[in-house]
């Protein structure tokens, strides 16, 4: 069995285009524009994570902050009804 190794494609226009049938230029912009996507995909993959933890801290610290509450609240009312 034979690996095949296929070349690199780009539709455009709905007309395939080997890569290696363009310019320098345009695989030097073809490379950037792969590494842009590849960078946004992990940049929105590090975004995600740290949307769910920065909930996660958002939550514990409201409700730190609400049981504090409560506490000065019931502290409050005990010396109210001495």
């Amino acid at each position: 069995m034979t690996k095949e190794n296929k070349e690199p494609i780009v539709i455009l226009d709905d007309k395939e285009m080997k890569v290696s049938d363009f310019t320098p230029q345009q695989q030097y912009l073809h490379s950037q524009i792969l590494d842009l996507r590849n960078q946004k995909s992990r940049i929105q993959f590090q975004l995600d994570q740290v949307d769910a933890s920065l909930s996660v801290f958002e939550k514990t610290f409201i409700d730190s902050a609400k049981e504090q509450a409560d506490e000065v609240l019931e502290t409050e009312t005990k010396t109210l009804e001495n």
